[in-house]
């Protein structure tokens, strides 16, 4: 791999290339953060769909967008005397080695879970007056969801034994089929966002990401429909001039693949 040097020289090219493509393209010049957050979530996507195909060419190329983009917030910062890329790498560098006082100071931790303890303990420390204050509000929901339940636990605030836990979604789940028996549609809703919130709340103790298990499950199901849709093709079909059941002989099929 590269060396330290030589990593710091490509940044520096990137830098560079950045103050060019500011000063002389029309298109770079006309950004402004505004302009530029849309694509940004859009590149942080594609990022995550590169690592959860596990297409580490892609995943290279992706962080370079990433990459991109810190650096051109840093560049029209600058512009304006807010700050700079030396201040943003400054800052984090700062805040990594204050909240890590098990590395860079004389506290002790056991796991990774006293980690994270000290962690949240430590922003509260810093002046948060909520544990869920550094959950972005516009995060998708079962992500947020994911995350507040994460900042909890972190604090303490948890289920103690993995079964505790799938009992609650077991309770919900009975409380969401008696509003459903009943037809009281507001109070579906109301149920049905429990019965998820539980969920994820079960994979956080089940060690699995409830974000990436949905979203590798909707890859197979779209694999396997379009494994459908062209072997109906093959055929001479349509979709809608298939029985269920014929199309359940290749849905079972493209399980097989």
């Amino acid at each position: 791999m590269n060396s330290r040097k030589a990593q710091l020289a490509a940044f520096d090219r990137l830098l560079t290339i950045m103050d060019e493509l500011r000063a002389q393209c029309p298109w770079d010049k006309k950004q402004t953060m505004q302009s530029l957050r849309h694509l940004t979530i859009e590149e942080t996507y594609e990022l995550g769909d590169a690592i959860l195909d596990n297409d580490l060419d892609e995943v290279k190329k992706e962080l370079g967008d990433l990459l991109l983009h810190i650096v051109f917030y840093a560049k029209i910062g600058s512009e304006t005397n807010a700050f700079d890329m030396a201040d943003v790498a400054h800052d984090i560098c700062e805040k990594l080695i204050h909240r890590h006082p098990h590395i860079y100071g004389d506290v002790k931790v056991q796991n990774e879970e006293e980690v994270k303890q000290n962690w949240e303990n430590i922003k509260l420390k810093e002046g948060k007056k909520s544990v869920l204050e550094g959950v972005p509000s516009s995060l998708p929901a079962l992500v947020k969801a994911n995350r507040i339940q994460d900042k909890v636990a972190g604090v303490g605030f948890d289920w103690e034994e993995p079964q505790q836990v799938f009992e609650k979604v077991q309770e919900e789940l009975a409380e969401l089929q008696h509003e459903v028996k009943v037809g009281n549609t507001k109070e579906i809703e109301s149920e049905f966002g429990d019965v998820l919130f539980s969920m994820i709340n079960y994979a956080r103790f089940l060690d699995v990401n409830p974000e990436n298990a949905l979203e590798r499950t909707n890859k197979k199901f779209i694999k396997r429909f379009q494994y459908l849709e062209n072997q109906a093709k093959s055929t001479g079909k349509s979709l809608r001039d298939m029985t269920l059941d014929e199309m359940q002989l290749f849905w079972e099929e493209a399980k097989k693949l």
